[in-house]
């Protein structure tokens, strides 16, 4: 994301080490690298982040998440944040699952 690597040139004492731990939590764990991922997209409808929703739904396809799979993370995100969130995964989650292919 074009805009993302603007900030860490403007803020690399900050974005660094904020990649830095992006990339500690994407490492397989007890939790494998798919279920952060779907845990991601949860969390991303219920915080209503347009970018982070289209971020972490094609972070989730790389690591191999089904539709379905992406669509019930998605469910328990709307649980979470309740009608504003359904209405962000509806308009964003559903075009970047269309947008990025299979």
């Amino acid at each position: 994301m074009q805009a993302m690597r603007r900030l860490e040139s403007e803020l690399p004492g900050v974005m660094g080490p904020f990649q830095e731990m992006h990339g500690s939590v994407l490492r397989e764990g007890a939790l494998s690298v798919k279920a952060k991922r779907l845990i991601m997209v949860g969390v991303s409808v219920a915080l209503r982040c347009e970018p982070c929703i289209r971020v972490h739904v094609r972070g989730a396809k790389e690591a191999g998440a089904s539709r379905e799979e992406i669509l019930e993370a998605a469910g328990t995100g709307i649980l979470m944040g309740g009608g504003p969130s359904a209405a962000y995964a509806a308009l964003y989650l559903l075009d970047e699952l269309e947008a990025s292919g299979p």
